[in-house]
């Protein structure tokens, strides 16, 4: 693997990886519509799709090893279907389900990893369109995640900041004490960011590339796991594309 560049900056790591590779592609099996965020442990992937064609918002659960389609949930509801990023909390996973437009509406479902049926959820007066768990708290990203909602578990509004970045986060994940988000740059360029919490401070930032489709890798899904990166950027058929991070420099 090859890196082009380091660039320390004003405190900001950034590294400069458009030609970093994948080492592993998986391709899913079945339809998976328009995906939007995706969450995984040893063995599963969960992954959120939206059937804009007839308003309905699916979870699905793939076979991480080979991408075999295990069993799909609709999670519609009512005029919410746009699902987007989630992330998973000790047995659950936190998706967010929202009308299709800015400024919208959305409900925050808490769903069993194990059964995939409702736990619990809330509302909130705005499009969320991903959702990292975090600590004690969730973080919500509004439509392009130009604001950030924090929330305790009950859905009580704790606090809500801006992006203070350009980057329109489609998927985040808490990972040691940072808010790991992926998303596209203004110039259609995507990149992976580490954000420090709580003050929400970009501290890092990887540029990504494009897959051979011509869809940047950060268009959509993405987790991580130590330093591997999982990202999931292109419909139906889906390709699962899972990178090397490496380590960040001081």
């Amino acid at each position: 693997m090859h890196f082009a560049l380091l660039l320390g900056l004003a405190g900001l790591t950034t590294a400069m990886t458009s030609d970093l590779t994948p080492v592993k592609v998986t391709v899913l099996e079945g339809t998976t519509y328009h995906v939007q965020g995706i969450e995984l442990d040893d063995s599963h992937l969960w992954v959120t799709s939206v059937d804009k064609v007839h308003h309905a918002g699916y979870l699905h659960e793939f076979s991480l090893a080979g991408g075999r389609h295990l069993r799909t949930v609709d999670v519609t509801a009512g005029e919410r279907y746009h699902t987007g990023g989630i992330s998973a909390d000790g047995g659950s996973l936190w998706v967010p389900v929202a009308e299709y437009r800015r400024a919208s509406s959305a409900v925050i479902q808490k769903r069993s990893l194990r059964t995939l049926e409702l736990e619990d959820q809330f509302t909130v007066g705005d499009h969320i369109g991903c959702i990292a768990a975090a600590r004690d708290l969730l973080i919500g990203g509004n439509w392009d995640s130009r604001e950030f909602y924090l929330w305790d578990r009950s859905g009580r509004l704790v606090r809500r900041v801006p992006n203070p970045t350009s980057n329109r986060y489609q998927d985040m994940k808490f990972e040691d004490g940072q808010l790991v988000a992926s998303g596209l740059l203004p110039e259609g360029t995507g990149a992976i960011d580490w954000l420090e919490y709580p003050a929400l401070r970009l501290v890092r930032r990887v540029a990504m590339g494009r897959t051979s489709r011509g869809v940047p890798y950060t268009n959509e899904g993405m987790a991580k796991r130590g330093n591997r990166l999982f990202l999931l950027p292109e419909d139906s058929h889906s390709r699962l594309f899972e990178f090397v991070v490496p380590p960040a420099r001081e």
